[in-house]
């Protein structure tokens, strides 16, 4: 599935260099090191537990309208519609996929949920592996980006994007799968450290890998637990293995009814499950 994610941001890159090179690239926000209003402070959200402090980890609620394993998953509710549900429940913030082919995303989600919702942080979700991607993430109001080692499994590029993202005011969730993928990320510098659960090889989810990963979690890291995650008692589990936060995506959206769903998960209410 790598090789066909990558395949799937060719048409994207094409256009970004074709963009760059008639010097047409959208201009960052005033942010970071540049001066101006600040983004949300991404890890800082996460670390202080900002949104619904009472559940046992952090939630990163995500707005997923499709995926590779589920197909449609649901299209009725929009961007607008998802920051105000998720904010309104407890999501210490907002994850966004802006992958269009696989996912049904649209870079344009990002801008449309900040408008509703300015001060829940946003990370953007899709295959980046390019600075011209990074580039364009920071002309939108996202506070952070996902950078996946398997992707990108290089630590100089890792760590070169990462970099690249800070100096923006964003920060760089760095996605592993096992040992392999930790040394490279922690090689890099990564200060969040997200698992991921499912094997993007071959889409297949085992939600232990998390709970075996967990104890290796390094003092001053900020660790996330990602996929396959539906109940309370999940975010639980995640805590107790050293988690700081859970990424939660099919199991709010499939439905539709987004806040109940996640207060459900926060356990605010209702029964355990955010099926």
């Amino acid at each position: 599935m790598l090789d066909r994610f990558r395949i799937a941001k060719q048409p994207e890159l094409d256009r970004l260099r074709k963009l760059a090179e008639a010097g047409g690239m959208p201009a960052p926000l005033a942010s970071g090191t540049g001066g101006g209003t600040p983004r949300p402070d991404f890890l800082r959200a996460l670390r202080d537990r900002t949104g619904y402090p009472d559940a046992p980890v952090a939630v990163i609620a995500e707005y997923k309208r499709a995926s590779p394993s589920r197909g449609v998953i649901e299209t009725g509710v929009s961007p607008e519609d998802a920051a105000t549900a998720y904010a309104n429940a407890g999501a210490t913030a907002i994850s966004v996929l802006t992958e269009e082919q696989y996912f049904g995303g649209d870079l344009t989600y990002l801008d449309r949920m900040a408008g509703v919702n300015p001060d829940v942080p946003l990370l953007r979700k899709d295959f980046i592996m390019d600075p011209l991607q990074v580039a364009a993430t920071a002309a939108t109001p996202a506070a952070a980006l996902l950078l996946i080692v398997r992707l990108t499994p290089d630590a100089r590029t890792l760590r070169d994007l990462r970099e690249q993202a800070e100096t923006h005011g964003m920060h760089a969730v760095v996605e592993i799968f096992d040992e392999a993928d930790l040394a490279l990320a922690r090689e890099s510098g990564a200060r969040i450290i997200q698992v991921n659960n499912r094997d993007l090889e071959t889409l297949a989810v085992d939600r232990t890998a998390c709970l075996r990963l967990g104890p290796l979690r390094a003092p001053g890291e900020v660790w996330i637990a990602a996929s396959g995650i539906s109940e309370n008692r999940h975010l639980a589990e995640a805590a107790a293995a050293g988690y700081d936060a859970a990424l939660v995506g099919t199991a709010l959206m499939d439905g539709g009814n987004l806040k109940e769903s996640l207060m459900r998960l926060l356990g605010r209410g209702g029964t355990e499950g955010a099926q």
